[in-house]
């Protein structure tokens, strides 16, 4: 951990202007949150057609008055070349979070999904090429690595895209390694795996799992389980995501065009993360418990098992995740 806190504290003493796309969303926020409590300038770009502006609101109660005039909000969509030429302008840093995530989502709207992931990610890309910013890390997911088998999941090898969120996670890989190639514009994708943590949305068709169990079980509520429970995942919390970003955007050369995985490296089914979460809930202050589980079909575009080798980040990237499932859980909860 002490590359990580010695990252920090070179960021303190000399700071960058960084860009950060989907600033109002659940991981966007979170690191809006980290760079301005370490002095960073900070500029955030944002739709709102998933980003909440609650959580800039909440991150602004964090973070000191003096930290928060280092922050400048944009709203304006990817979609636009011209809002993404604005939006790079004298930037170091981008860390590139927007987009429309949720795999159901994806098979409900195709081309709305191409359209933010894919489109707009080559707007933001190519902007930042252009303006020959410093780093450019941007969010990709474990969903690439499809129907193959093995585990745990290493970057190299992957099989066949079940969704088209899937798809479009890896088209960005695939431009990113041909602006490499073609322009000398090097970039870092992170293949998240199953984040969780505060500002999560709990609601809607596509909240995800974490956030939507917490609420229904705190309110004695019955959860729903796709499948026979037996589906699992590598749930990693926000902070060492948050740790990830920081250390792919300011990491050498050497780590550049390049994808890691960033998970925990652990393997939950969703019977044991139920289970886990009954008893962080009986254990706070919600006097009783009186959910049950019901299940119900498995979800179409669903990857069976995810768990991630996460070996190549922590030599690259150096990157030491802090929060296990259990850890992470508790502080959600919480709140």
């Amino acid at each position: 951990m002490k590359n990580y806190e010695s990252v920090l504290s070179e960021l303190e003493k000399k700071p960058k202007k960084w860009l950060i796309t989907g600033v109002a969303g659940f991981i966007g926020s979170h690191l809006l949150e980290k760079l301005l409590q370490i002095n960073q300038i900070v500029v955030g770009l944002d739709n709102f057609s998933t980003g909440k502006k609650h959580n800039i609101q909440e991150v602004e109660k964090l973070v000191s008055k003096e930290h928060w005039k280092n922050f400048t909000l944009l709203e304006g969509d990817i979609s636009s070349k011209k809002t993404c030429s604005e939006s790079v302008a004298e930037i170091d840093y981008v860390l590139h979070q927007a987009a429309l995530g949720s795999v159901p989502r994806s098979i409900k709207s195709p081309l709305d999904t191409h359209e933010a992931n894919c489109s707009g990610f080559l707007n933001i890309l190519n902007a930042a090429k252009e303006e020959n910013v410093s780093s450019f890390t941007y969010a990709s997911s474990s969903a690439v690595y499809g129907d193959h088998p093995d585990l745990p999941k290493v970057e190299e090898i992957i099989g066949n895209s079940l969704s088209p969120y899937a798809i479009s996670k890896h088209t960005n890989e695939l431009y990113a390694s041909v602006y490499s190639n073609c322009y000398d514009f090097n970039s870092i994708g992170l293949r998240y795996f199953n984040v969780f943590g505060s500002r999560q949305d709990p609601h809607g068709s596509y909240a995800a799992v974490i956030p939507r169990w917490s609420e229904l079980l705190k309110n004695s509520k019955d959860i729903y389980i796709y499948g026979d429970g037996k589906t699992s995942r590598d749930f990693c919390y926000i902070e060492n995501v948050v740790q990830a970003n920081i250390l792919a955007a300011t990491s050498s050369s050497e780590a550049k065009n390049n994808i890691y995985n960033i998970a925990l490296g652990t393997q939950t089914s969703l019977n044991e993360l139920y289970e886990i979460m009954k008893v962080i809930i009986l254990d706070s202050p919600h006097d009783s418990l009186r959910s049950n589980a019901v299940y119900k079909d498995f979800r179409e575009g669903d990857i069976r098992h995810s768990n991630a080798d996460i070996s190549k980040a922590k030599e690259m990237l150096k990157y030491d995740p802090q929060y296990t499932l259990e850890q992470g859980l508790k502080i959600m909860l919480g709140d």
